[in-house]
Formats: structure tokens, C-alpha cells, sequence
């Protein structure tokens, strides 16, 4: 998969993305966003293991936010089964540097689109931690709507807090 995203670009992983994986997700600012499955520190060697598994996978759910060279980000959908089959979870990050400049919000929005257009999906959904309010700035900037809060719900760092789930649907 590509789609062109201004500058930047949403496209199928590579095996040699682990280099720039690393250095972009090797941070704490990153990782405290994410579920504890997102390692800190994060190694090259996370990377690789990651890459390995995710490019098994089909049909292809995980991808990356790119430069034309480099990857910068991730993004990707976490299918529904059974009841749910109509229902996807989709999540990203960005490294620290690139945010605050619209990236994320396109890749949100360009992989949505590609989501309810390539599969038989009515329903996006992302839950967000309290403390990120640039996340949903994202989702809301990307169509989502605000469904509500998950009070305590996620236990991060030793923190019990709220998290905020968006959703966004195919009419």
C-alpha cells in the first residue's frame, strides 16, 4: 500500500525500516501513549521482531507514516472478530520531532478512508489516554467523534486514568 500524504507519505512496511523504527520510537514521550506492548527503551532489535511479525500478517494492517526515505511513524488497524467483524481499532504514533505539523491528522484520515474503501468496515474506533489531548485533537481533526470516557480504565506507568474512545463511522 501508498498513499501519498502531502510530503509524507502512508506506505507497506519494509524489513529495513527497523533502523529508523528504533530511532523514532526509542522515547519516552512516545511510548507513554501506547499500550505496554510498545517497548521502552526500543531497541533495533524490538524493531526487527516487530517488522518480521507485522509483515506477515494479511491482510496487511500495520503500516508506516514515511519521509520519502525514512520512517518516521506508525499507523495501523486492529481487526474486530465474531460480533465485532464490522469493527476495527486503528492506533499510530509519530516520532517527537515531527509533531505538531499535521502529519498524523493526514495518515489518520488517509488510512481510514482506505480502511472503510478496501474492507467491509462500518465502524473506527481509537481510544485515547486523558493525558494526551493532542491525540484526540487528531482523531476530531480526522472525523472522529467523541463517544465517551472509559473512567479508569487503562493502568499506565503505575497510573490508573481515564481514557477517552473516538469513533468514526461509515454511513
Amino acid at each position: 500500500m501508498h498513499i501519498d500524504i502531502g510530503h509524507w507519505q502512508v506506505r507497506s512496511l519494509r524489513p529495513n525500516d527497523a533502523y529508523s523504527l528504533a530511532r523514532y520510537a526509542n522515547n519516552r514521550n512516545v511510548s507513554r501513549n501506547l499500550r505496554d506492548a510498545f517497548p521502552y527503551p526500543y531497541t533495533t532489535l524490538d524493531a526487527q521482531e516487530w517488522l518480521a511479525r507485522a509483515l506477515e500478517r494479511w491482510p496487511e494492517s500495520n503500516w508506516a507514516i514515511a519521509s520519502p526515505d525514512l520512517l518516521i511513524g506508525g499507523i495501523g488497524l486492529t481487526f474486530g472478530s465474531d460480533v465485532h467483524r464490522r469493527s476495527a481499532e486503528i492506533g499510530y504514533w509519530l516520532g517527537e520531532p515531527l509533531w505538531g505539523r499535521g502529519i498524523a491528522t493526514a495518515a489518520v484520515i488517509a488510512v481510514t478512508e482506505y480502511a472503510f474503501a478496501q474492507h467491509d468496515l462500518v465502524r473506527l474506533h481509537a481510544g485515547v489516554f486523558e493525558w494526551n489531548p493532542a491525540s484526540a485533537r487528531v482523531l476530531e481533526k480526522a472525523g472522529y467523534v467523541f463517544e465517551g470516557r472509559l473512567r479508569k480504565s487503562v493502568t499506565k506507568d503505575g497510573e490508573t486514568i481515564d481514557q477517552l474512545l473516538y469513533a468514526r463511522i461509515r454511513e
